[in-house]
């Protein structure tokens, strides 16, 4: 049995796990943000649902691992941000603790159970309040590099001349200090921040994508300009990683018609031209941080018992 976690800046999502078919959650808690005494006690509480003792913990978290020295980047929950946190939380649950990235968890939730079921290689891309990313081949994650693989928001790849746009678009600003990644300007943020730029007006995504369908002129060309910006880099990681399906997951992939216009651009830019649909709305809606955590920790353990 394994206790599983997709931690988020607001809440603490639990679950049992003996399989990824059979998790059984957990009462949701508050994510204590300045408190590494009580994010430890709130997983305690957790763990002590159990009943029984459990053979590990695997933690799905919206940050990443410098491979150099193990501590944890998670900017939203800083009572976790700089610490070593797997050595530091083994120490202190007295069990094995594996910590992933929640974009890799997404996708190899989606890789075993969801949209890439029966697929070799999965690539499973997050369109939310970022754009992050994560790479299953063969049921196994691609992740070495502490949770860096896969993280395609990120670099000085948006395009600044559109086609359907007359004039250059700013490089937005990124929180990793770059500028020009496909983070600030193709996730949700990126969306309104499009919208602004070519309206003047300042509206949330879920408004934008409502005056798209529409039908609004100054919607319906951010639309144009985020599926050309977006498309040409996952039409290269498709062609890098050999994906044959890729799963969106995030708050901009409940829109189906969205989903479906940027596959229809994107397929057209890929070396390996195939006729079903390539991007696709991810299946597993529901914890697909906790069914990667726990898949991710189950696969250890067969790992080690072998």
């Amino acid at each position: 049995m394994i206790v599983c976690f997709d931690i988020g800046g607001s809440a603490i999502k639990g679950a049992l796990a003996t399989s990824a078919e059979d998790i059984r959650p957990l009462p949701r808690r508050k994510t204590p943000g300045h408190s590494f005494e009580a994010f430890v006690a709130a997983l305690q509480a957790d763990i002590a649902e159990a009943g029984s003792r459990p053979e590990a913990v695997a933690i799905s978290i919206a940050g990443v691992v410098d491979p150099r020295d193990g501590r944890a980047i998670v900017a939203n929950i800083p009572c976790l941000h700089g610490r070593p946190l797997a050595s530091e939380l083994q120490q202190a649950l007295g069990l094995p603790v594996r910590i992933a990235n929640d974009a890799d968890c997404f996708a190899l939730a989606e890789a075993s159970l969801g949209a890439g079921r029966g697929h070799e290689v999965v690539f499973g891309a997050i369109l939310g309040s970022g754009v992050g990313g994560g790479l299953v081949t063969d049921g196994r994650l691609v992740a070495s590099g502490g949770g860096y693989a896969g993280e395609w928001g990120h670099g000085p790849v948006a395009r600044r001349s559109l086609d359907c746009l007359p004039e250059p678009l700013p490089l937005f600003q990124c929180g990793c200090g770059l500028k020009g990644c496909l983070d600030p300007t193709c996730s949700a943020r990126g969306v309104e921040r499009l919208y602004t730029h070519l309206t003047g007006r300042e509206l949330p995504s879920t408004e934008v994508l409502a005056r798209w369908h529409a039908g609004e002129e100054g919607a319906a060309l951010t639309v144009a300009a985020w599926l050309e910006l977006l498309a040409g880099p996952l039409a290269m990681v498709i062609n890098m990683t050999g994906a044959t399906v890729v799963p969106v997951g995030g708050g901009l992939a409940n829109d189906a018609q969205l989903i479906d216009a940027l596959d229809r651009a994107t397929r057209p830019l890929t070396l390996a031209k195939q006729e079903d649909p390539l991007v696709v709305q991810a299946l597993c809606r529901t914890e697909p941080g906790l069914i990667g955590a726990a898949i991710l920790a189950l696969q250890e353990g067969r790992r080690n018992a072998a």
